[in-house]
């Protein structure tokens, strides 16, 4: 069965391999980005290779182009089965003791406030779905139990994903009562922009862990913290 999809932060890496893989199989997915010529090159690529994705400009920190966005989608279909967090930047950082504010305020905007933002203005649409989803791309670095076994840097990007975490298991235990299940995943370390291109594996294979939680059906987990063959601990 044919879902409505929306995915952030999706011209470029993991999400819009995710969008391209989603529309192969027939749903209607609407890519979204922040920058409107990036996301309607990213829309026109897709197109080219015979995808029929729809493009919707998004900026998780700006809350008016939000409420637009959402209100686009509910106009044209009416319901969102499925929201993927995507979206989320980050940036070089200082250690623990001595963390930049600003490089603070502006991960989180985006990482977490942001994702709290559009989580909370399309749950109404999610809740018209008979199967909603909500899955959160998250990090290891954002499991509090695997930094303290095995810390590593990046202590404010770690943060940010440990309070989407955190935020997610809220969501799950809060929206169980309407069909609506909300999952954290981590798709490993990718080799994409984020990364500066660096990592253990492609994009497609960081895609395949993520596309999991977002095609699950009314059976489906909620409340976990999913990793590439396994739960991850929060």
């Amino acid at each position: 069965m044919s879902k409505v999809i929306l995915v952030t932060g999706s011209n470029t890496g993991i999400g819009f391999d995710l969008v391209r893989v989603l529309a192969e199989k027939g749903h209607i997915v609407y890519l979204s980005a922040r920058n409107e010529a990036a996301g309607k090159e990213a829309q026109a690529n897709l197109k080219t290779d015979g995808l029929n994705v729809k493009f919707v400009r998004m900026d998780v920190t700006d809350h008016d182009s939000i409420t637009s966005a959402k209100d686009v989608i509910e106009e044209a279909e009416g319901k969102l089965d499925v929201l993927v967090n995507n979206a989320a930047i980050g940036i070089e950082e200082r250690p623990a003791a001595d963390i930049s504010m600003d490089a603070l305020r502006r991960l989180f905007d985006t990482n977490f406030f942001g994702l709290v933002q559009v989580t909370t203005t399309f749950i109404p649409l999610l809740r018209a779905s008979k199967e909603g989803v909500i899955t959160n791309v998250s990090s290891e670095l954002g499991s509090n139990g695997s930094q303290a076994q095995n810390h590593r840097g990046s202590p404010v990007y770690s943060a940010s994903k440990a309070a989407v975490n955190s935020y997610t298991i809220a969501l799950a235990h809060e929206l169980k009562k309407d069909g609506i299940k909300a999952n954290a995943v981590t798709p490993g370390y990718t080799a994409t922009r984020l990364t500066k291109f660096q990592g253990t594996q492609t994009i497609r294979e960081g895609t395949e862990v993520v596309l999991r939680w977002v095609l699950l059906d009314k059976d489906g987990p909620t409340g976990q913290f999913g990793i590439r063959e396994e739960l991850c601990q929060w």
